[in-house]
């Protein structure tokens, strides 16, 4: 489960998002919202256009796209395994419905803001700070990653040896499925152990910003 703190970037092309991985074909099928209205998941559409946003470029042929790099990942979306009463697009409205719900499993700006880390242009956070109240609510070591500025690039980090990133971009979580993904039945695991981070480990060294005015559009539903 990925959460990224800013707006959603463009798909990467690869499933590892870099040269060598697997090639994702881009997605030339047709609205994916259309394939939700016949299931009656208004809700679920309404949602997603307020918080399933894409980046210079329509939300449906980034939805798309999503489907065609992550459900394939999982058999349980394949066609054959919903048997004989399979309706058409089913597997595409389980596939959003279920990414939701993980998403919605993990409320990583609540948990922050619980322990009085939130967004600010003067306030900087240690990688613990952040590391260890997510690590309570959720029982495993997430990613944390950064952007930004390496930190012995900076003045604050002037002559130190960590070259880690400073401003709090994306987490990472990572469990165990048992049966279908769409159950929901996981166990919470650790961040591979060569992986934690590639922010900077200087007290203080990380920025978590507020958004720019203007950046964010007021959604129509709650969280």
């Amino acid at each position: 489960m990925e959460l990224l703190l800013g707006s959603s970037p463009l798909p990467s092309d690869t499933t590892t998002g870099k040269p060598d991985g697997v090639p994702v074909p881009a997605y030339n099928g047709s609205n994916i919202g259309t394939f939700l209205e016949p299931f009656g998941k208004y809700d679920l559409l309404e949602y997603m256009n307020n918080y399933w946003i894409a980046q210079n470029q329509d939300n449906p042929g980034f939805w798309g796209h999503e489907f065609s790099k992550h459900a394939t990942c999982f058999s349980t979306f394949n066609v054959p395994c919903y048997g004989p009463q399979y309706r058409k697009h089913e597997e595409v409205v389980d596939f959003f419905e279920t990414a939701i719900r993980y998403y919605k499993r993990f409320p990583t700006f609540d948990w922050l803001e619980e322990v009085d880390i939130t967004p600010s242009n003067c306030t900087t956070y240690s990688y613990e700070d952040i590391r260890d109240p997510l690590v309570k609510q959720h029982g495993g070591l997430p990613f944390i990653g950064c952007t930004g500025p390496r930190y012995n690039t900076t003045e604050a980090g002037k002559n130190s040896t960590d070259n880690g990133y400073t401003v709090l971009s994306e987490v990472w979580y990572y469990e165990y499925v048992y049966g279908r993904p769409q159950e929901m039945n996981t166990i919470s695991v650790n961040a591979s152990a060569t992986y934690y981070t590639n922010c900077a480990k200087a007290e203080g060294a990380i920025h978590y910003p507020e958004r720019t005015n203007g950046s964010v559009r007021v959604p129509t539903l709650p969280y």
